[in-house]
């Protein structure tokens, strides 16, 4: 049996936060293949088309969370499970978090291949990058969690 509560909670529309999720699909695949290229040695020559690369991402990450935020993630509901409210809310959180270590990441990039330092940030970004990838991706795979678990709390499967 799930209880609800009625106190300022944030929860999920389950049904915008998947199709926002399934309509980024340019998103997604920008982050693979930058996944893909950040596996194997970069070269300095790369670093002005990374660069780029990086400062269009950002653009998109911060839309994809703008989206999130309107339309997926709802302050102050009626009723809601507290276990979603909970998850719910630090996820939405984890948002802000996220677009700020990436916005970091970008600037130094920025600033490493303005500064001509472009040896030492084909070395550097690889790995920050993939770190942040996977972080990324585990918010991401959390979210889908949420989204299923509200799926399932509005039609009664998880009773």
């Amino acid at each position: 049996m799930t209880v609800l509560t009625s106190t300022a909670t944030v929860t999920v529309n389950p049904a915008f936060m998947q199709e926002i999720k399934e309509v980024n699909q340019e998103l997604w695949q920008s982050f693979a293949d930058l996944r893909h290229r950040c596996s194997r040695p970069l070269s300095p020559g790369q670093c002005r088309h990374l660069v780029d690369w990086l400062s269009e991402l950002r653009d998109q990450l911060a839309l994809h969370f703008a989206l999130e935020e309107a339309y997926g993630y709802f302050d102050e509901p009626l009723e809601v499970a507290p276990q979603l409210a909970d998850k719910a809310g630090r996820l939405r959180a984890e948002h802000q978090d996220l677009y700020a270590d990436f916005s970091e990441l970008v600037d130094r990039a920025e600033q490493m291949f303005f500064d001509g330092q472009n040896a030492a940030l084909a070395l550097w970004v690889s790995p920050v990058f993939l770190d942040f990838d996977a972080r990324l991706r585990d918010h991401e795979d959390r979210e889908n969690e949420l989204i299923y678990d509200a799926f399932d709390s509005d039609i009664g499967v998880g009773d």
